[in-house]
């Protein structure tokens, strides 16, 4: 997994009883104009949910809680309506992904709040954790988001790991930054064509995107990651890291300046492409609210 970019956080001091720990808060949660969320409650987060959390962690894990202190509010700055930040000591007890993590952990959660107003019951709960440590302060975790802790089950286990799986593969896609240029060409018999779009990458890997008109047969697209742009690749499967990577963060429409097509109705088909491939991407939903 690609380490991640630099984060910004606050810093506060909170005493409980007779400790003092200056604890940092949060990452900053990262939004995606292409993605849609809900703050309903969910006890089931979706393929992006987890995804967003696990690309900005370097540590992923499974704890179990062992004490969990409710912060005053003026000890929670940004806390949402309805949720309580809580000052967390958990046990380690499988280390999913990263290296250097201790047994002890502490860190600061934000949890909703139960129906009847109070905080559920997180001691000896099963959690997973996705964190980063903070320089300096051994055990001492700052969550990649506020509500970067899930309670855990195998299910989730078993998601969360096939995620990291992918993430560490040597043939990961990389995070897509946006449209580089697309280009679409006719064929020589009516209704025949390809279009191809040459996608951005963080780091500059190639990913592109192909488009292919046969005359009696239905378009049919793929994704080539590599030097070599294949006519044979095939659409990602959904709930995949290639697939979160082009659905949650293309834009929904081809930029103009991106179309390289001479002609005003090869520059249409060429848009009309895209769109055909965002609209069988689907929609990258996400249920966190945050």
């Amino acid at each position: 997994m690609p380490l991640p970019k630099p984060l910004h956080y606050h810093s506060a001091l909170f005493a409980l009883g007779v400790l003092a720990l200056p604890v940092p808060l949060f990452a900053q949660d990262i939004v995606q104009p292409t993605s849609t969320s809900s703050s309903a409650p969910t006890s089931e987060p979706t393929f992006a949910d987890l995804a967003d959390l696990a690309d900005g962690a370097s540590v992923v894990a499974r704890a179990q809680v062992r004490k969990a202190s409710r912060l005053k509010p003026e000890q929670s700055p940004g806390l949402q309506p309805g949720w309580a930040r809580l000052y967390v000591e958990a046990r380690t007890e499988a280390l999913l992904f990263g290296e250097g993590l201790g047994e002890s952990l502490k860190f600061l959660a934000d949890v909703r709040l139960q129906p009847d107003g109070k905080v559920p019951k997180l001691r000896k709960a099963q959690v997973i954790i996705f964190a980063n440590p903070v320089p300096a302060r051994l055990g001492e975790l700052q969550l990649v988001a506020p509500d970067a802790q899930i309670v855990a089950d195998p299910t989730l286990e078993a998601r969360v790991r096939t995620l990291l799986t992918q993430m560490v593969a040597t043939d990961a896609p990389p995070r897509i930054t946006g449209v580089r240029e697309a280009m679409y060409v006719p064929g020589n018999l009516a209704g025949e064509g390809e279009t191809q779009i040459f996608l951005a990458t963080e780091r500059g890997d190639p990913v592109s995107i192909t488009v292919l008109h046969r005359p009696g047969q239905p378009t049919r697209w793929g994704v080539s990651l590599g030097e070599i742009v294949d006519q044979s690749a095939v659409p990602p499967e959904r709930d995949t890291l290639t697939w979160y990577r082009l659905a949650c963060f293309l834009p929904a429409e081809l930029p103009r300046d991106a179309i390289l097509s001479g002609s005003a109705e090869d520059r249409i088909r060429a848009a009309q492409d895209y769109r055909f491939v965002i609209e069988q991407l689907g929609q990258c939903s996400r249920t966190r609210g945050r």
